[in-house]
């Protein structure tokens, strides 16, 4: 047979158990090689490094 509980839980108590899910604020770092914010454990959008070596090539737009 199904295991039944013996008591009814509190709403506080189930509520709290829901009141534990909360974003974490994202982690921004400094890239080693520009010195520009970046997100942790991603190549950089402004030189394009990631851990000392050059991943991506960036564009650079021309201005008139």
């Amino acid at each position: 047979m199904a295991i039944v509980p013996k008591r009814k839980q509190s709403k506080q108590r189930t509520n709290t158990r829901y009141a534990n899910w909360k974003l974490e604020p994202v982690a921004i770092g400094e890239c080693p090689q520009c010195h520009e914010s970046k997100l942790h454990h991603r190549v950089c959008k402004h030189c394009g490094y990631y851990d000392g070596v050059l991943k991506k090539e960036i564009k650079v737009k021309k201005e008139d």
